[in-house]
């Protein structure tokens, strides 16, 4: 792999609280950031990427997906999310096989690298497929295989799910020194009992995995919950060991002070869905009190039925907004804090707080580079405004992964999108919708 030096960059470097360094020379060697300077670095003589009127930062991390759904990309909008989930998702998901799930991730992966994104948390099933394509594509990403359980007949040795779960457990993680990871996944309270919240968690925390949780997205979800256990989703699960481990719950639109209290005592990360919550009715999580308990919030997508998009730069932007309208205070989420969401917060909800998230020497060269001569770009007054209110996902001109370059002006090195875009033309499409 050839080292690559960016010049006269604008550095955004997530790292502390001044983060932007102008004119700086930023060297990547050996899949690795090593340096970030105020002048070019002596008797260099690999690819040199010219960075006047750009701006160059951390990759963007995503901490809750169903990336194959992206092949349902606008399907069934404008719905509550119980009557989109059961009358319309779950329908079509019954269709699906690893061909169309892979297909699916490929376009989800291409589409996140486009605007920004290097790293991913995933819950979803085909999961061997999913991780093809991760394989493929040179992103890096958390898989979990989603566990439900909708009976009292249970087995951990038999169950479908607990079975994959243990084998991707042992045939994929740590794949390609770490860039592919696998975690432990509870679909959600409502869609499975104490029995399989116990076994998992227990596989999880014996075995260092990762938890992958959706968590209070609703207020039906939360109610039901306290009607049928006299707890809420986030105490009732952590009476079964559910946040032993590193732990991701999505949504938390519905948590209360004492789920945050919780929360924060057992350090689980929080993935913030903006856009998902808004567009199904869901709610507002209430990010700044998450924040205010020393609680790390990261950004998610959700799946791209549910959203239509995986830019999060659209997510930044939601997030540093609607806390503003819904508590009256404009410093409510900061445009840094909104950034660190989708950047340094993303790596340590991952567990990869030491290898990403921050461009500092000796972390993986994950990084993004874009066009900041764009007319909604122009002028640029401070950087990181322009990043969290004006950016676009379509800005991105470079995207790259431990140095390696995996985008570039519209072009992708690892992924044949035409080839992909045929597969579902030819193949996925016809299989789910005839």
């Amino acid at each position: 792999m050839r080292d690559t030096l960016f010049e006269n960059v604008t550095a955004v470097t997530m790292d502390g609280d001044t983060p932007v360094r102008p004119d700086s020379y930023v060297l990547v060697s050996g899949g690795r950031i090593a340096s970030v300077t105020d002048s070019p670095p002596p008797d260099f003589s690999g690819e040199r990427i010219d960075g006047r009127g750009k701006v160059l930062l951390p990759g963007l991390v995503n901490c809750h997906t169903h990336i194959p759904m992206t092949v349902l990309r606008g399907y069934a909008d404008d719905y509550d999310l119980q009557t989109w989930l059961t009358k319309y998702i779950f329908p079509v998901e019954a269709k699906l096989d690893g061909r169309c799930v892979r297909a699916g991730a490929l376009l989800g992966i291409a589409e996140a690298l486009a605007s920004g994104t290097t790293s991913f948390t995933d819950m979803y099933y085909f999961c061997d497929d999913i991780l093809a394509a991760v394989e493929e594509s040179g992103i890096k990403a958390n898989v979990s295989r989603g566990t439900s359980l909708f009976s009292e007949d249970f087995s951990f040795e038999s169950h479908p799910g607990c079975v994959e779960m243990r084998r991707l457990h042992r045939e994929w993680d740590g794949r390609d020194g770490g860039r592919i990871r696998i975690e432990a996944s509870i679909h959600a309270e409502y869609t499975s009992n104490p029995k399989l919240w116990a076994a998992v968690a227990e596989y999880a925390a014996e075995n260092g995995l990762g938890m992958h949780v959706h968590l209070s997205e609703t207020r039906k979800e939360h109610e039901d919950c306290i009607a049928k256990y006299g707890a809420s989703p986030a105490a009732i699960l952590d009476r079964y060991g559910v946040w032993g481990t590193r732990a991701v719950a999505a949504h938390c639109v519905r948590v209360t002070g004492d789920d945050m209290d919780l929360l924060a005592a057992r350090g689980v990360n929080v993935a913030h869905n903006p856009v998902s919550n808004l567009k199904l009715a869901s709610g507002i999580a209430p990010v700044p009190a998450l924040l205010a308990r020393g609680i790390n919030v990261a950004l998610g997508t959700d799946s791209v039925a549910s959203n239509n998009s995986h830019d999060l730069f659209e997510e930044i932007k939601t997030a540093a907004l609607i806390h503003k309208g819904a508590s009256g205070d404009p410093r409510a989420v900061s445009a840094l804090d909104a950034l660190r969401l989708a950047t340094f917060n993303g790596a340590r909800a991952q567990g990869r707080a030491d290898e990403c998230g921050r461009m500092v020497p000796g972390m993986d060269a994950d990084l993004i580079l874009l066009d900041f001569d764009r007319p909604h770009l122009v002028p640029c007054h401070n950087v990181v405004s322009n990043l969290v209110y004006s950016a676009r996902g379509s800005d991105v001109v470079l995207t790259m992964v431990r140095g390696r370059i995996l985008y570039r002006d519209g072009a992708f090195t690892t992924i044949d999108l035409p080839r992909v875009r045929r597969e579902l033309e030819d193949y996925v499409l016809p299989t789910l919708f005839g």
